[in-house]
């Protein structure tokens, strides 16, 4: 229903705003990561998610495109709610989620308060290869100096291989150094 709005903030507080749109008070849920965006600023524009319960019509608001997509991909995951959403997303930054979820790394989810192990791995069996569908941005920083391995390797994690997996396949590839990042990665899948 909401795209964004775009206002000048009457109040700000690290879990709420509120913004002023042509003279009509919004109320918006945030998270730590907005927040820390919105912070100094008097106006600006933010992407909206209109959630419609039996008892309330909840705004949550976002920066960023990507965190408000985020948001919405952790929403469809049975057992979390807009709330647990709003506080992996105060805890970790959208990137940080998907480096966890390519490197399955559990640990990182399960430091957040209310996510506990099932939880957890929950989330990571149901985000495996949605995050990297949604934008055109790679889950590891790309290096000005990688070498061919870390290329493959990086390609390998991209396309939703398990990080040990990719690493023993590579490390099963004759010369590996020596071939071409395309004809590394051909070779490590047909070892995986």
């Amino acid at each position: 229903m909401y795209a964004y709005l775009e206002g000048e903030l009457a109040y700000k507080s690290p879990s709420m705003l509120i913004m002023d749109v042509n003279g009509v008070g919004y109320e918006l849920n945030i998270t730590l990561q907005t927040y820390s965006k919105v912070q100094q600023l008097e106006r600006c524009k933010l992407f909206i998610h209109l959630q419609v319960r039996e008892d309330a019509w909840v705004l949550y608001a976002f920066f960023t495109e990507d965190e408000r997509a985020t948001f919405r991909q952790l929403l469809a995951i049975s057992g979390v709610g807009a709330a647990t959403a709003r506080v992996i997303l105060s805890s970790l930054t959208s990137d940080e989620l998907e480096r966890a979820v390519a490197f399955d790394d559990a640990k990182t989810l399960e430091r957040i308060k209310g996510i506990g192990a099932k939880t957890a791995q929950r989330i990571l069996l149901e985000l495996k290869g949605k995050l990297f569908k949604q934008k055109n941005s790679t889950a590891i920083p790309s290096s000005m100096h990688n070498t061919t391995v870390d290329d493959a390797l990086n390609a390998l994690v991209n396309l939703g291989i398990n990080k040990g997996v990719a690493e023993s396949a590579i490390a099963k590839v004759n010369n590996a150094a020596s071939l071409s990042v395309e004809d590394l990665i051909k070779q490590a899948l047909r070892a995986v």
